[in-house]
């Protein structure tokens, strides 16, 4: 492991990447066949939306419960057990003949959603020196930002031209990949000090590591609440074609993976001042998004921006929880992962208010986001404070 250390990306990185990716991919591609899964199975387009609601609730439950479970056994043998669950998830989809089965699928790949890049992190973290586990942890996190960007696209241009299931076997297919780039690549890496119980629960109790997780559903609530509408905003707000959507979400997705490797070399240099940075940019963006959005060139520029400052944020939201529970970083880590996705799934609801039923009040969700950035950066700043005094306080 030294060895590797000295390496700046480790080939272990690698398979994190790839998994990171795929697992991006089984989230985000079914949006693009809802429609293809809700004529198959004589459903209505509400019904199929649950596939994609049901697997945020399960990755954020996997993300602890599951961590938890397997907190005593070697983190590689952990992953390679959770892309053997992938496997299994994405295969019972592509055989799926009933929309229960379909469900019970993608309820077991969401598990291993949460649980994977909540222990990955940790590993990622682990192959580098302590000055770089942040750029580590965003190389890890690129596969996902790459799925961000032909995720949808992708699972609609299969659904349509082969089939609603071709994307699930196309999955299993990257599934064994990963599965076999884990098991050459990636060192074994002992559980550590973290097998008791007692001592991930004494992390809870840290009031710093709360504020971390309030921090990072206020952050994930203001960058995807809003984008969960982002049809309505190019076309009501800034009024784009909808033909253009697909091109426009493709400059959001470059956008994101640009964020995210920005983001873990901003944090390793300056972890809270870079957070600061990005989160109270994405505000202004927003806002600026809100109240301008009508100017054409302004749109675009704030599209590619939102993705680049949301998405910068997320190894160092990552890394401050780890931080945070030292002495149990994979708690700390998975508490971030289902932080996120709480941010998503209360960012969704909040910002979907303006719309109501017509969905007319595209340029409300902007402001909402604003705020909740705004209230992020609060966060941040008030913690920090109150850090740094406790720090003070202890070495006097």
């Amino acid at each position: 492991m030294e060895n590797a250390k000295q390496s700046e990306r480790p080939l272990g990185l690698w398979a994190l990447a790839l998994g990171g990716f795929g697992i991006g991919l089984t989230e985000l591609s079914v949006m693009g066949i809802l429609p293809e899964i809700a004529r198959r199975f004589s459903v209505g387009a509400d019904t199929a939306g649950t596939l994609v609601s049901a697997y945020a609730i399960a990755v954020a439950l996997g993300a602890v419960f599951l961590t938890l479970a397997v907190r005593r056994i070697d983190r590689k043998n952990v992953l390679v057990g959770l892309v053997g669950l992938f496997i299994v998830g994405n295969l019972v989809c592509a055989l799926a003949p009933s929309f229960p089965v379909l469900m019970i699928g993608r309820i077991i790949a969401a598990l291993c959603h949460g649980a994977y890049f909540s222990v990955g992190s940790v590993v990622a973290a682990d192959m580098v020196s302590e000055n770089r586990r942040a750029g580590a942890i965003s190389l890890m996190f690129a596969g996902l930002t790459v799925s961000n960007v032909i995720g949808t696209p992708f699972g609609a241009f299969l659904g349509q031209r082969w089939g609603w299931n071709t994307i699930f076997w196309v999955l299993t297919g990257i599934g064994f990949l990963v599965l076999l780039s884990t098991w050459l690549l990636v060192d074994k890496t002992p559980a550590g000090g973290e097998t008791d119980l007692r001592g991930h629960l004494a992390a809870l109790h840290r009031p710093s590591l709360w504020a971390s997780v309030a921090l990072s559903v206020l952050t994930f609530a203001a960058l995807i609440g809003p984008y969960t509408y982002v049809s309505y905003i190019l076309t009501g707000v800034a009024g784009f074609r909808s033909t253009l959507l697909p091109a426009l979400l493709v400059a959001y997705g470059i956008g994101t993976f640009i964020g995210n490797m920005v983001g873990g070399r901003a944090a390793d240099r300056s972890l809270d001042g870079s957070l600061l940075t990005f989160i109270v940019g994405l505000a202004v963006v927003l806002a600026l998004f809100a109240a301008l959005g009508q100017m054409l060139w302004i749109s675009l520029v704030a599209l590619v921006l939102w993705g680049v400052l949301g998405y910068a944020t997320a190894p160092g939201l990552q890394l401050r929880l780890m931080n945070h529970a030292k002495d149990a970083p994979t708690i700390g880590s998975s508490m971030n992962i289902a932080a996120l996705n709480v941010g998503n799934a209360s960012g969704a609801w909040l910002c979907g208010i303006p719309l109501g039923s017509g969905g007319t009040n595209a340029q409300g969700t902007l402001w909402i986001g604003a705020v909740l950035a705004a209230a992020a950066a609060m966060v941040l700043l008030i913690s920090t404070k109150l850090e740094s005094q406790f720090k003070a306080i202890k070495q006097s």
